[in-house]
C-alpha cells in the first residue's frame, strides 16, 4: 500500500514572523439582509444563537457575548478571504493550504466543511460554499474506498501520491455533513445525512483498526502494512465519535470512543503524568501502547508534542465542554494546569514543540500551538484570567494568509471558546 505523504509544517521556521493584516470582508453578521433565493438556506442553528449550551461550570472569556461573537466573525472573514477558493472550476470550493506539502489536503477540506456549516447565519453564502465543498469532496474519492476523500491534490486539483485517504480529513468531512443536515436538512442538492452515513461507515470499515478500535492513519494502512499498529493523537476526536453513534445508531462507535478515551488517559498517566501532553504518534497499539520512539512517519519528533498533537487540547477540550464527560474533563484540566504554570499565565510563552515531560525543543511561536489551549482553559473554574489572556491573544492576532494551518486552528479554537460550537 502507498502511504499518504506526510504533511509536515514546512513553514514552521517562519513562526513568529509578523502576520499580514487582511482587510475584512463585508460584515456577514446574522442580521445581514438575505435575498429570497437564499431564504431556503436559513440555518436551524445560526451562528451566535447559543441555543445548545455547554456543560455546567464551563467558563467563557470575559466581555459581552456579542463582542465574543464579533471577534469570531472577524477572524472567520479573514480566514475565508485567505483560504477559501474556487480555483479549479466545476462549481467546486476548496480550502487552499499554502503551508502544507500540497495545495489541497483532506484535512483542510474537512476544516472548511465544519467551519462553514458552523458559521451559517453569520455568512449568508454558507450553504452555497458548503455545497461547493461537498462537490469537491465527491469528485476526489480515495482509490481504496470511494466513500472516503483522497488525501492530497495538486495545484490543478488532481489527486496525487496514490489517491488514498487521511483519517483526520475524513472524520471532519463526515462531521461537517452531519452539521449541514442539522442546519439545512437533506432535501436540497445533496442528501447530507445519507452522504454522512456512507462516509461514517467507510471510516469504520477502512480507517478504524478492528482489533484495537483505534483510528488508523488512513485507508492505506491494512494488516499487512507497517503502520497498522500505530495511531495519531490528533485523530482522536471524541465528540465526532459521539455524533457518529447518534447519526448511525451503531453502538460500535461507543466502543471506538471508549477505546480512544482510555488511550488518552493511559498515555497521560504513563508518559506525561506532570503535563498531560500526548505524542504525535503512538505505536504498539496491539500491546503496550507508547509514544513513537523517534521517526516513524513524519520526523524525529514523532514521539513528542509536535505539529500533530498540538491540536489535542482543542479536540479533547471540545468534547469536555460539550459533553461534560468526566474523562475528557480530567484530561483537559491536566493539560490546562500544566501550560498555565509553564508559561506563568503568559500566552506569548507557548512555543511550537515540547517533550512529553514539558521541556521545550523549539523556541518558535505558532497559533497551531497557542490557540488550542484556550479550549482547555474553559474547563477550569480557577482559570478565568488565563482564559482571558489567551482569548485576547487569539482575537488580537490577524490571520496570516501564508499559514493556513495555524489560522484554521485559531479560528476553530475561537469558535469553541466563544460558546458557538455544538455537536450534531
Amino acid at each position: 500500500m502507498h502511504p499518504a505523504t506526510p504533511r509536515r509544517r514546512l513553514t514552521a521556521a517562519l513562526a513568529g514572523v509578523s502576520c499580514l493584516f487582511l482587510p475584512l470582508l463585508g460584515s456577514h453578521a446574522a442580521t445581514a439582509a438575505v435575498d429570497p433565493a437564499k431564504a431556503a438556506a436559513t440555518p436551524a442553528v445560526p451562528f451566535g444563537s447559543h441555543t445548545i449550551p455547554y456543560a455546567s461550570g464551563t467558563l467563557k472569556p470575559s466581555g459581552t457575548q456579542s463582542s465574543l461573537d464579533q471577534a469570531v466573525i472577524k477572524t472567520y472573514n479573514a480566514w475565508k478571504s485567505a483560504f477559501v477558493r474556487k480555483n479549479c472550476g466545476n462549481g467546486w470550493y476548496e480550502v487552499i493550504s499554502p503551508d502544507a506539502d500540497h495545495p489541497y489536503v483532506a484535512e483542510a477540506q474537512g476544516y472548511g466543511m465544519v467551519v462553514t456549516a458552523t458559521m451559517a447565519g453569520a455568512d449568508p453564502d454558507a450553504k452555497t460554499v458548503f455545497d461547493g465543498m461537498v462537490k469537491y469532496v465527491l469528485a476526489h474519492p480515495s482509490v481504496n474506498n470511494a466513500n472516503l476523500l483522497a488525501a492530497e491534490q495538486d495545484s490543478s486539483c488532481k489527486s496525487v501520491d496514490g489517491s488514498d485517504s487521511a483519517t483526520d480529513g475524513d472524520l471532519d468531512v463526515a462531521y461537517g455533513l452531519l452539521l449541514a443536515d442539522r442546519q439545512w436538512g437533506s432535501g436540497g442538492t445533496y442528501n447530507y445525512k445519507d452522504l454522512a452515513v456512507k462516509h461514517i461507515n467507510a471510516i469504520k470499515k477502512s480507517e478504524i483498526n478492528p482489533t484495537t478500535h483505534l483510528a488508523l492513519l488512513g485507508d492505506w494502512s491494512d494488516s499487512g502494512e507497517s503502520h497498522y499498529w500505530m495511531t495519531r493523537s490528533s485523530d482522536w476526536m471524541i465528540d465526532h465519535f459521539r455524533a457518529f453513534r447518534t447519526a448511525t445508531g451503531d453502538s460500535s462507535w461507543d466502543t471506538v470512543r471508549t477505546a480512544h478515551q482510555k488511550l488518552i488517559t493511559g498515555q497521560q498517566s504513563a508518559y506525561a503524568p506532570s503535563t498531560g501532553l500526548l505524542a504525535d504518534f503512538v505505536v504498539n497499539t496491539n500491546g503496550t501502547a507508547k509514544p513513537a520512539p523517534g521517526e516513524v512517519l513524519e520526523g524525529p519528533n514523532d514521539g513528542d508534542y509536535s505539529w500533530n498533537a498540538c491540536r489535542d487540547p482543542w479536540r479533547i477540550g471540545a468534547d469536555a465542554v460539550t459533553s461534560g464527560d468526566s474523562a475528557s474533563l480530567a484530561s483537559a484540566r491536566k493539560l490546562n494546569s500544566w501550560i498555565k504554570s509553564k508559561t506563568g499565565g503568559n500566552p506569548d510563552k507557548i512555543v511550537s514543540g515540547y517533550r512529553l515531560n514539558g521541556s521545550a525543543f523549539d523556541s518558535g511561536n505558532d497559533m497551531a500551538f497557542t490557540a488550542p489551549f484556550v479550549v482547555t482553559a474553559l474547563t477550569d473554574s480557577g482559570s478565568q484570567a488565563w482564559l482571558d489572556a489567551l482569548w485576547k491573544k487569539l482575537a488580537g492576532t490577524p490571520v496570516d494568509p501564508d499559514l493556513y494551518y495555524g489560522g484554521s486552528v485559531q479560528l476553530q479554537s475561537m469558535i469553541v471558546a466563544s460558546g458557538n460550537y455544538w455537536v450534531p
